[in-house]
Formats: structure tokens, sequence, C-alpha cells
């Protein structure tokens, strides 16, 4: 399974609620230079208020954004593993932000053992 996990290190911030999730999206690189109108982000808080899986017509209707668009950073969060699809609905992969990011940590050590196993492998080889 491919997986794109960015991780950003950003100052923690001590401020509210909004911001909080804005510094958590933005340490997790679901924002880039190009998304001018943090498209990636509002669909994010959209999974992240509704208890339910969303179509992308919903995501998209509720965000203010093209379907396109919705789809274009839905498949960019399903790399990412923070989003799933079950019967053509997304959703978050945990509903907590907190086991999300657990989630993904397990995720990263998984895949970093893996990459010391091959590279174990390799040094052998020389």
């Amino acid at each position: 399974m491919f997986r794109r996990i960015i991780i950003i290190r950003k100052e923690k911030p001590t401020l509210d609620r909004d911001e909080e999730l804005q510094w958590i999206s933005d340490s997790l690189g679901l924002f880039n230079e190009r998304d001018k109108e943090r498209s990636c982000y509002r669909i994010f808080v959209e999974l992240l208020k509704e208890k339910k899986p969303l179509r992308s017509d919903d995501i998209a209707l509720n965000s203010r954004l093209s379907r396109g668009t919705v789809v274009f950073h839905l498949n960019k969060l399903m790399d990412s593993g923070l989003v799933i699809n079950e019967e053509n609905k997304y959703k978050l992969r945990e509903k907590k932000v907190s086991y999300l990011i657990k989630k993904l940590r397990k995720d990263v050590l998984t895949t970093l053992k893996e990459i010391e196993e091959i590279a174990k492998d390799f040094e052998t080889k020389l």
C-alpha cells in the first residue's frame, strides 16, 4: 500500500481550538503554497465535523468547492492515510484527531522498520 505522510515541524501554538486544528493540519502537510483557498483543510474540517461518511458531492456542497477539487484532495487525504472510502463515501480513518495521529505514528514506525530491515539486508550485500 502506498502512503505519503508529510510531517512539518512547527512551533506549537497557544491558540484557540480552530487555530490548533489549523496547526495540526499544517504539521501534517495538508497545505502547500498552491492551495490558496485552503481547500484540503476545508475538506478535512467537513469530514471532522460530520459523524457519518459523506459523498464527494455533499462535501463539495458543504465546503463550496467544485467536486473536482474535492475529489483531488480526497485522493491526497487517502494517500496520506487520513481518510478512507467506504461504499463511495468518505470519512476520517478515526473519529478523534488524537486517534488519527496515533494511527499515523504506527504507520510511520512500521514503514521506518521496513526501511531499516531493507537497509540491513543491503549492507550485508556490500
